[in-house]
Order: C-alpha cells, then structure tokens, then sequence
C-alpha cells in the first residue's frame, strides 16, 4: 500500500472491519440517493444499533461496548469513506456523550449512555446564532426556579436536532457566575425545533435550532455549576478527532477515486497519469493524507494512553480538515468537468468535505488555540531561563 496505514490492535481491527462491512454493504449504497433526497436515514442508524458502532466508545458497564479511541477512530474513518452523513452521525454520539462520560453522574452515565447504546441519542448543544467560535458569548441563560432550572434560549446548528431524544445544553448562569451544561429532554413542553437547515453537504444528516423555554430538575446539571466551558473543551478534544477520521475517511475515497480516473482515462496518446500534472496531484495527495492519518492515530493512542491531548488534538484538526480539502479538490480536478456534476462521488464529496474545516473549531479556532499554547509555553521557557540565570 501507498497510504499509510496503522497498525491496531486485536480489538480495534474488528471493529475497523465491522464498520467497513456495514458501511459497504448498507451505508455506501444509499448515499448518493439520501444525499440527493436530503434524507436523514433511519436504516443507516438502526444499523449502527445493531451492528454495535453507535455506541461502541461507550463502558460496558454503561450498556456500551468499551472500544478504545484509536478503534472508534477508525470505524468512523471506514464509514466516512462509504458515506461521511453517516459517520458524522456517529461523531454527533460521541460528542452527545462525552460531556455526560467525563463528568456525569453515576446515575446519569447509566440512564444516558444506556439509552444511546439501545439507538436513543443525546445532541450536543453549545453553538447559537451569534455564538459559534465564541462559546463564551452564548445567550442562553439558566435561572434557578422551584429547586430547579429554568433554562431560556435558542441553540443552533444541532447535529442530530429533531432526532436526537436528549440534549446537553450549555447555559449562562446571569451576573458572571459561569456557564453549565444541562441534560434536556427533546420531546418536553417548552423545547421545539422550528427551523431545520438546508445544506450544502452532509445532506443525509439533520441539523436543526433547539428553542428552549423549559424548566429542568436538579439534577439534569452535569458535573460541577459553572464549570460548562471546561467541559465543552474536553468533549471538543476528543470530537476533533473524531472530526479528523471524518477528513481522513472521505479525503482516502477521493485520492482511489482520482487514481482509478488517472489510470482509466486518455488524454494526447497516454492515461493521465503518466502527466507530470496529474500524477504530482496524487503523489502530494498521497503523501499528504498519510501524514494526516499518522497524526490522527498517534493523538488517538496518546488519549488511550491518558496523555494530554490538547495541543495534538487542535493540530490534527487544523491539518487533517485542509489535507481533506487540498486532497478532494484534486480529485474534482483529474475529474474535470464530469467530477463537477452528480453523480460522480467526487462532486458529493467536495461538498460533504467543506464543512470539516469548520465545525468542531475553525481552522482558525485551532491556529488560536495553538497560538496561545505556544504562547504560554514560551513565557513559561523564558521565565525558567531567567530564573536558572539568576
């Protein structure tokens, strides 16, 4: 093989090849049609469910299957590669998930995670209108009222909205006191989608608003009042990968796909290939995303190891989501004008890769979050260089 590819475990082979098998045989098929039809597909989850990967990141002991990160990386990399809807359907779980995993209580991990094994999942509700990249700046308010909380807003952008049968939504507590996450029941009085976007790629997905007026009992509060943020960030560590096995699963489809038009198709006396042109195209895509894909797997063993991930996880993200972007659009571009029109599964993935350099944190988000990284690292550098001087 010319890709990279990483050598798993035992464990994180069979579920690599459950997922290739279930993405093969049920989720590839009907892509290009949902994508179409702008379908969210009911059978694509109910064999999710069965097969075990919608859960499958989930504790035994919560009713899931205990799979590692690096094995939920690459089911969702073998999935992403048949229909990247689906496999951002199995990102939406885990980023519904892991806010109640990292902090939740006992009761909450049984009830929740429960559920999400048996096909009944939780959204994650963060982003607004006018607060996407700036999570400080929501507007969503959580007030105390009857031993509980009254929880008042609207949250947009919703992977799963409409669908998802519980929510973790992230409020402000008024006078400066901090931002919470709360789990929300969707079907309650007081909780609506009114909107459900249209959009360019991704289309076999449903993402919607969430318009909020709702009361919700003590203890829907996840871990600690105040401490939302902190665990918004946590939960956005592991989705950046997860986001990143999306890149790297439809980007790998995209380079077998310019490579088989590249050898099959003629042009002045010779396949394309053999032009300096088109074949640097797929020489630089080659080395390009196995280089993602070493990094990916590498941030997700380091997880798996309960290593810090903070900084690998942005850099991930940042170059996966643009290798993913650089990769497809050479693809369309060996294609040529037939890769620019349906239903060539070049053009469905152009427009399915365009949103991974955006949610889970911008491209720009990742170059701040890195920027300030290396910015207190270098402080901290000079600081312990001026001391040892002294």
């Amino acid at each position: 093989m010319i890709l990279w590819e990483p050598k798993l475990d035992e464990a994180a082979a069979a579920w690599k090849a459950t997922a290739a098998n279930s993405a093969e045989t049920f989720f590839g098929p009907s892509a290009s049609q949902n994508d179409l039809n702008q379908e969210y597909s009911h059978t694509n989850v109910e064999e999710l469910v069965k097969s075990g990967l919608a859960a499958m990141f989930v504790p035994k002991k919560y009713g899931g299957r205990g799979a590692s990160l690096t094995a939920t990386i690459a089911a969702i990399e073998e999935v992403s590669a048949c229909c990247a809807s689906t496999a951002a359907i199995m990102g939406v779980y885990q980023l519904g998930a892991f806010p109640i995993l990292l902090a939740g209580s006992e009761s909450q991990k049984h009830h929740y995670l429960g559920e999400l094994a048996e096909g009944r999942a939780t959204s994650f509700a963060l982003s607004e209108r006018g607060a996407g990249s700036d999570a400080a700046g929501i507007e969503t308010t959580a007030t105390e009222e009857n031993n509980g909380w009254r929880i008042r807003g609207e949250k947009y952008w919703i992977g799963n909205g409409g669908v998802s049968k519980y929510y973790v939504v992230f409020a402000k507590h008024l006078e400066g006191q901090g931002i919470s996450a709360f789990l929300v029941e969707g079907h309650q009085p007081g909780v609506a989608v009114t909107e459900v976007v249209d959009k360019m790629g991704l289309r076999a997905t449903q993402t919607s608003n969430l318009e909020l007026d709702v009361w919700v009992p003590p203890d829907a509060l996840i871990g600690e009042r105040g401490k939302g943020l902190r665990l918004a960030s946590q939960t956005l560590n592991v989705g950046r990968l997860t986001v990143s096995a999306q890149a790297t699963g439809l980007a790998r489809t995209a380079y077998f796909e310019a490579s088989r038009r590249a050898v099959e198709r003629n042009a002045f006396g010779k396949p394309l290939i053999n032009h300096q042109g088109t074949g640097f195209k797929l020489a630089d895509a080659a080395t390009q995303l196995s280089a993602a894909r070493l990094m990916l797997y590498e941030a997700a063993a380091a997880y798996d190891r309960g290593d810090s991930i903070e900084a690998l996880a942005a850099m991930t993200k940042l170059f996966a989501s643009e290798v993913s972007h650089d990769v497809v659009d050479s693809a369309v571009q060996i294609w040529g004008g037939q890769g620019y029109c349906w239903p060539t599964p070049v053009e469905r993935l152009y427009r399915d890769q365009r949103i991974i350099e955006i949610y889970e944190g911008s491209s720009e988000i990742q170059r701040m979050v890195l920027t300030r990284m290396i910015n207190r690292q270098t402080i901290q550098h000079l600081s312990t260089i001026a001391v040892d001087k002294a």
